[in-house]
C-alpha cells in the first residue's frame, strides 16, 4: 500500500504545526522602564509576555551592584532590592512589580523567569538605571 504523497506532506506539516503549539514558551515582548533606560525614580516596574503565565511559578528579582569589583574578584556582588511585591495582571500576560517606597538613583536589574502552560521555565534579565 502507497501512501500519496500529498497526504504524507500535510501529515508532516500537521505534526510540525502542533508540535510548534505545545513547545511554545512565552516571551518577553516589553519592560517598563524600558531596557537601558535612565529613568526617574519608579515604583512600578511592568514586564509583559506573548503568552499567557502561570503566577504560582512567575517571577523576578530587582538586584544592584553592592559595591564595585575589588581586585582579585571575579564578578560584582549584588543586593537584592527588597519590598516588591509580584502579580500576574488580569490579562495574565504581564508581570507587575510593585514597592512602596520608590527605588533610590543606581544601576538596576530585573532578573526574571516565567511559565506558561507548556510548564517550562524561560528566564531571563534586563537593565535600567535611576537618576
Amino acid at each position: 500500500m502507497t501512501i500519496p504523497r500529498a497526504l504524507v506532506g500535510v501529515s508532516v506539516i500537521t505534526i510540525l504545526a502542533l508540535s510548534g503549539a505545545v513547545q511554545a514558551h512565552p516571551r518577553l515582548l516589553s519592560v517598563t522602564p524600558k531596557a537601558g533606560a535612565a529613568v526617574a525614580s519608579p515604583h512600578v516596574i511592568q514586564l509583559k509576555f506573548s503568552e499567557r503565565l502561570i503566577g504560582a511559578m512567575t517571577g523576578a528579582d530587582v538586584v544592584t551592584p553592592a559595591m564595585a569589583p575589588m581586585p582579585g574578584m571575579a564578578g560584582r556582588p549584588v543586593v537584592k532590592m527588597t519590598g516588591f511585591v509580584a502579580a500576574v495582571g488580569p490579562d495574565g500576560k504581564t508581570l507587575t512589580l510593585t514597592r512602596k517606597a520608590n527605588l533610590p538613583a543606581g544601576a538596576y536589574q530585573v532578573v526574571w523567569h516565567a511559565v506558561a502552560a507548556d510548564t517550562h521555565r524561560v528566564a531571563g534579565r534586563f537593565a535600567f538605571s535611576v537618576k
